[in-house]
């Protein structure tokens, strides 16, 4: 490996062990077995290859279970698997959501790093709302983006954030199903 793969190798372990607001320079630096100067040179900022390392391992998350494809016979069945899928990482990937969540908060400080997550999300509306419509992106409503895509990001943010608090009382796969039935069976009685 040369220096930047070296550095982006560095970054995920300083993310792993510190997190995303305590890894430092040298952090990275040692973790990598490079000068500190590499960092710039390669990245421009420490801000700017943390947020690399971290895009990277969410789209690595993202190809590993991102997927709203689940398995089982039935709609229910295939949905409840997606989210089993999604709550295991939660627990264990602990890193990678407190890291996004670290990452988020910075971000209010952070106008290129905001930029580029609220371009993330919105890219990622659109392939949630294509794949559980199962449609291509190009053929996706503007309703389903604002909302089917949008209440689902809310719900798994709102998800991780009970697993990463408080796991012994965070709903899992079935749990969250049975709930979000009972919240259209409310709906449908209002």
């Amino acid at each position: 490996m040369g220096n930047r793969e070296d550095l982006m190798a560095g970054a995920r372990r300083c993310l792993e062990e510190k997190g995303y607001l305590r890894t430092t320079v040298r952090d990275i630096a040692a973790a990598a077995g490079v000068s500190s100067a590499a960092i710039g040179y390669h990245f421009g900022s420490r801000e700017a290859l943390l947020n690399q390392a971290l895009f990277a391992a969410l789209d690595e998350w993202g190809e590993e279970v991102g997927s709203l494809r689940g398995a089982g016979e039935t709609a229910e069945e295939r949905y409840v698997d997606v989210w089993t899928r999604k709550v295991r990482s939660f627990t264990e990937q602990r890193w990678l959501w407190s890291a996004s969540v670290e990452a988020f908060v910075h971000a209010q400080s952070s106008p290129g790093l905001l930029a580029v997550l609220a371009a993330g999300q919105r890219a990622s509306r659109r392939q949630i709302a294509a794949q559980l419509r199962g449609v291509p992106e190009g053929e996706v409503a503007e309703a389903d983006l604002r909302g089917l895509a949008s209440v689902q990001m809310a719900v798994m943010t709102g998800v991780m954030t009970q697993w990463l608090t408080d796991p012994e009382c965070a709903p899992d796969g079935r749990e969250i199903v049975s709930g979000l039935r009972a919240l259209a069976d409310l709906l449908e009685g209002a």
